[in-house]
């Protein structure tokens, strides 16, 4: 049976997997400045097995840790700046950041401002994330957050409470004491019984105007050259740690911004002749339309290998594709083409949905999927 622990892991408070501890580093704003992107290669390399996963939450994850490593490994942290005080407030710090924000825009302060006044949160279900989408329109519409700030159609902000299509209208410097006061009002109206705001019934409080849509969406970034540098794709969101400080060096990038899609942003730097074969500047490459997690060994709830199956399938799919080691699929929040959930080391089948939906079939062996997929 899948164990749903119902928190994530942290710097502070890792996770044990197959391999070791998984930690997981939450950077500010979602960006880590050179030294701190070089510095995290390096610590992943003598401390880790030497591998980066970038996550859907747009955090980092060094795998492969010893008992032996994991304190020089948090040293390590420390010295980067890439610590929290403490694990409360790591765990609290889940903040999705638009991550093509610019300095002039209301995102970054925005950001600040919330993870300023985090100790003033109430005691909120562990996995509850909020979005800072504060661009010229909203581009984490896709991505999982209890509760949003974003950009209305008339260019007023609004916060938006998940599951709900429209939010109320925020005045200049009222945003994050709103927010504040809607998930106090969560907790205050048993939203913690429900979990995540998608799933509490409860009406939105009388004391705001819920009636502003947000403004159509706008595209996440791709990979290829972008106006803040160069976009890049890793395939199942996981790089050597090598190959990462490489091409900083190579392109001379200033910073390194994490996004939820598993693309990295370099800021300032340009196209490379040579990329290492783990990242990808092309966005129609198949690999990226693939989503896959550990999978097992190296994940203890996986009762099925993921990567190298995804591996094989990908040629064959024109659309997205999610295969999940188990029912928690951690790999992908929102719905894909085709989903593959590990099941008694076997697979079940979803289509157009999420690992959580009822399955068209059951009890699929790998080798009836890739005959059913033309990739035997």
């Amino acid at each position: 049976m899948t164990e749903v622990r119902g928190w994530c892991p942290g710097a502070l408070r890792p996770m044990r997997s197959g391999d070791g501890w998984v930690v997981r580093i939450r950077p500010r704003r979602a960006r880590l400045s050179r030294a701190q992107a070089l510095g995290l290669c390096a610590a992943a390399d003598a401390h880790g097995a030497g591998l980066i996963d970038l996550t859907n939450r747009a955090n980092l994850q060094i795998r492969g840790v010893s008992e032996a490593t994991l304190l020089p490994l948090q040293s390590a942290l420390a010295e980067l700046d890439l610590l929290d005080p403490d694990p409360v407030l790591e765990a609290r710090r889940n903040i999705l950041i638009a991550p093509d924000w610019r300095s002039d825009d209301d995102t970054p302060r925005l950001w600040d401002d919330l993870a300023a006044r985090l100790v003033e949160l109430p005691d909120l279900p562990p996995k509850t994330g909020f979005a800072i989408d504060a661009g010229a329109a909203p581009i984490l519409s896709d991505d999982p957050a209890d509760f949003r700030i974003e950009r209305a159609a008339d260019g007023r902000l609004i916060l938006r409470a998940e599951g709900r299509t429209c939010g109320t209208a925020l005045a200049p410097g009222t945003e994050i004491p709103t927010l504040l006061r809607l998930a106090h009002w969560f907790v205050a109206t048993d939203g913690a019984q429900a979990g995540r705001m998608a799933r509490h019934a409860a009406p939105l409080p009388d004391w705001g105007d819920w009636s502003v849509p947000p403004a159509p969406p706008r595209p996440p970034v791709a990979p290829g050259v972008h106006p803040h540098g160069l976009v890049l794709g890793a395939a199942f969101g996981q790089v050597p740690a090598a190959d990462l400080a490489e091409v900083l060096r190579r392109t001379e990038a200033s910073a390194l911004r994490v996004t939820p899609w598993r693309l990295v942003l370099l800021e300032g730097a340009a196209l490379a002749d040579h990329l290492p074969d783990s990242l990808i500047a092309t966005p129609d490459h198949p690999a990226l339309r693939v989503d896959a997690c550990a999978g097992a060994p190296l994940c203890l709830q996986a009762s099925v290998a993921t990567r190298a199956l995804a591996r094989r399938l990908a040629p064959s799919f024109s659309g997205s594709l999610h295969v999940s080691g188990c029912a928690k699929g951690c790999a992908r929040a929102r719905a894909a083409d085709i989903t593959l959930i590990g099941h008694g080391c076997r697979f079940d089948l979803v289509t157009n949905g999420t690992a959580a939906d009822p399955p068209a079939a059951t009890g699929l062996s790998e080798a009836e999927i890739l005959t059913r997929f033309g990739a035997a």
